[in-house]
């Protein structure tokens, strides 16, 4: 197993949340092949053995797309294990994966977001600043948790008005920035240059003692403001990605340049944000429609 993460963490560059979530998936398939099998070693399992863990899965009323999340980390695993040798064939390719139903993504109407940033007052401190700055990255470029908590100062480009991300698989992309989300940051960087006068730490956000903002604190800001201006029970720093997507698409912005923006490796990720545009279209046609 050692090995497995060892190859995920410097081969394939997966992220630090992947990564703890297939630690987590793996250690708890370990302990079911332990306590119901007496299996020590998770390479002895057969495809009969893997379909009962999956099925228990599913009696316990886990959700279908929790269950494939699971079985995504095992397939990575046996195709490891045939890789280097130490099984001869993959258990696996005898698994089905049980279908998910696909849940529309939760988003904030434009109003909201208005009254996020023009309604409500953010502390006229280095706290307050960064908070509104975490908002503002999140809504005003689509960028995922990991890529807002792994920026540096170098990655603004306030000349050319654009910042560099670096997303999954270590590639690059560059946002532009947009003028409210440039004023904001560059009021949070005088704070910061205040706060921390002998040193500044590297990280665009940080913590009061000078660390990288890490995502249990992200979650709290994200969902302590957005708060204020919803009763939605969404309210985490992914919604604001899905709320980026969906109002560039309700605005006329084009499906592939809202998949360049959001570094989806396929337009298969990106359709999911038609949809929400086709409810609100069948929203106005019901609406105003003579025979709706």
């Amino acid at each position: 197993m050692d090995l497995f993460f060892k190859y995920l963490t410097y081969e394939k560059r997966y992220s630090p949340h992947t990564l703890t979530s297939y630690r987590t998936d793996l250690g708890r398939f370990a302990e079911y092949l332990a306590q119901t099998y007496q299996l020590s070693d998770p390479a002895e399992a057969d495809h009969t053995i893997i379909r009962s863990w999956i099925v228990s899965l599913l009696q316990n009323k886990m959700e279908a797309r929790s269950v494939n999340r699971k079985i995504a980390c095992l397939r990575s695993y046996y195709k490891f294990l045939l890789k280097t040798g130490v099984i001869s064939q993959n258990p696996m390719l005898k698994v089905t994966a049980p279908k998910a139903g696909k849940k529309l993504p939760a988003f904030l109407p434009q109003e909201t977001m208005q009254q996020l940033f023009e309604q409500i007052e953010f502390a006229d401190t280095f706290e307050g600043w960064r908070d509104k700055t975490v908002l503002e990255l999140l809504y005003g470029t689509g960028m995922r948790l990991s890529e807002l908590i792994g920026l540096t100062e170098n990655a603004i480009d306030f000349h050319k008005k654009t910042i560099k991300v670096l997303g999954k698989g270590q590639k690059e992309r560059i946002l532009p920035l947009n003028a409210s989300l440039e004023n904001c940051l560059e009021t949070y960087l005088k704070h910061k240059t205040l706060e921390f006068p002998d040193n500044k730490p590297a990280a665009l956000l940080v913590t009061a003692k000078t660390q990288p903002l890490y995502p249990k604190l992200v979650y709290r800001i994200v969902k302590h403001y957005t708060g204020l201006v919803t009763t939605s029970q969404h309210r985490n720093p992914h919604m604001l990605r899905h709320t980026f997507a969906t109002h560039l698409l309700d605005n006329g912005a084009d499906l592939n340049a809202i998949k360049e923006l959001l570094g989806h490796s396929s337009l298969a990720a990106t359709q999911v944000y038609t949809h929400n545009s086709i409810e609100k279209l069948k929203a106005i046609f019901e609406k105003a429609h003579p025979k709706a």
